[in-house]
């Protein structure tokens, strides 16, 4: 399993940018798939995911301002980002979770850097 994230790159304060994930290899059927982010000097932290169920569930920080869904058919998830603030700047990953008797596996893309500077 392959994960593959871009978009990332230099925004001013309160614009946008998308982010893309491309999932490949043998693995689907996924529990959950999203997106996560690390600050300098800081742990990564959930942002958005959407579970099998079809729920999409977003951390209180981005909740309204962005925007994740999934293209099932081409396997990838995107990340619509609005109003980016400084505190946005980070590396995203995306990720591929599956929940198999309890046990988890995720799985990750390298990152993309989006850093949000006037």
């Amino acid at each position: 399993v392959q994960l593959q994230a871009s978009g990332g790159g230099l925004v001013q304060p309160g614009e946008s940018r998308r982010l893309s994930c491309t999932i490949s290899g043998s693995e689907s059927d996924w529990s959950a798939v999203g997106w996560y982010r690390q600050a300098p000097g800081k742990e990564r932290e959930f942002v958005a995911n959407k579970t099998a169920d079809g729920e999409t569930n977003y951390s209180g920080s981005v909740k309204g301002r962005f925007i994740m869904w999934r293209h099932t058919a081409r396997a990838m998830l995107f990340l619509q980002m609005n109003n980016l603030l400084p505190e946005d700047t980070a590396v995203y990953y995306c990720n591929a979770r599956k929940i198999f008797q309890k046990e988890i596996t995720d799985y990750w893309g390298q990152g993309t850097q989006v850093t949000v500077s006037s």
